[in-house]
Parts: structure tokens; C-alpha cells; sequence
């Protein structure tokens, strides 16, 4: 092989390598508004949070665990303790009935992406916490499905239900 062709080769090659990443990472903020814009019901365009939706993706089937706080099991409280430190940089009680004593309340209709659902579980006053996104869906660490986005039309979440804020 000529010099000359071994630079124009080591440029083609490096040329490559790191336009694929870029598209990479371009085809994966995609994928994600597309999944989410599917999962909540709204355009793409309606979804600005990128950071959110990435961090919910990377823990969306974790399973649950009574205490727990890390991928190997996680519980509500726990997931949303670990939400709010990574997207919006604060920090929250770890008790889901603890949280509900620091909200703002909005109603239902007022709820905006970020603010927190609580609901009364086995008639426990605030026992279960979840973060709101849009269209009524929310994401939380269930018992029986482990994280996952619900709507708050589902009967038994509309049943629960019991407040809804922002710190």
C-alpha cells in the first residue's frame, strides 16, 4: 500500500468510527422519544425531559424489594429517592408517608412532569409514591410488576389515589 492511502484509509476508518456514535447516540434519543411518546400517548415533541425518560428506561423492569434501593430490587420510595437525586439534583425522605408531609398539593388536573403521587395502599394513608410524567401516567416501583409507568385512570390507581405536589 502507498502512504498516501494508509493516511486516506486512517481517515476513512476514523471518519467512521466517530460519526457512529453520534448516530448512535442520535438513533437513541429517537428510539426513546418514540418508545415514550407510544407509552404516555403524546408527540414526541411533548417530551423534553431526555434525562428522565433515559433514567426511567435504564430501571424499567427492576424488580421490587421492600427496602430496597439499588437494581437488584428497588421499592417506591426508594426508586423516587434515587429519581430525584439523579434528574433533579434533590434529595427526599425515603418513606413514602414521610415525602407526602413535604409536598405542595395540586390537584389531579394541575399535576405537571416531576411532581410526586401518592396513594393509599391496604388502607395505609400515603403508602405508595410514584413521579408523575404527562396524560395521567405516572412511573413507580409496584409490588407485583416492579418499575413501571401506570395511569392514574386505571381503576385501582383512580381508587388509591390520594394527593398529588411538588416539593
Amino acid at each position: 500500500m502507498r502512504k498516501g492511502a494508509g493516511i486516506i484509509m486512517g481517515f476513512v476508518l476514523l471518519s467512521s468510527c466517530g460519526g457512529g456514535k453520534k448516530l448512535a447516540r442520535r438513533s437513541g434519543n429517537d428510539a426513546l422519544l418514540h418508545k415514550y411518546s407510544i407509552i404516555l400517548g403524546v408527540s414526541r415533541s411533548e417530551i423534553s425531559n431526555l434525562s428522565l425518560y433515559a433514567f426511567i428506561d435504564d430501571w424499567y423492569g427492576t424488580k421490587y424489594k421492600y427496602g430496597g434501593i439499588s437494581k437488584s430490587g428497588v421499592d417506591c420510595s426508594g426508586f423516587c429517592s434515587l429519581l430525584y437525586a439523579a434528574i433533579y439534583n434533590k434529595s427526599i425522605k425515603r418513606r413514602a408517608s414521610d415525602i407526602a408531609n413535604d409536598i405542595s398539593m395540586v390537584s389531579k388536573n394541575g399535576l405537571k412532569e416531576g411532581d410526586l403521587v401518592f396513594f393509599n395502599i391496604s388502607k395505609k394513608k400515603n403508602s405508595h409514591v410514584g413521579v408523575y410524567l404527562m396524560n395521567n401516567k405516572f412511573v413507580h416501583a409496584s409490588t407485583s410488576k416492579g418499575v413501571l409507568i401506570s395511569s392514574l385512570d386505571n381503576p385501582y390507581y383512580k381508587r388509591v389515589y390520594n394527593k398529588g405536589g411538588s416539593l
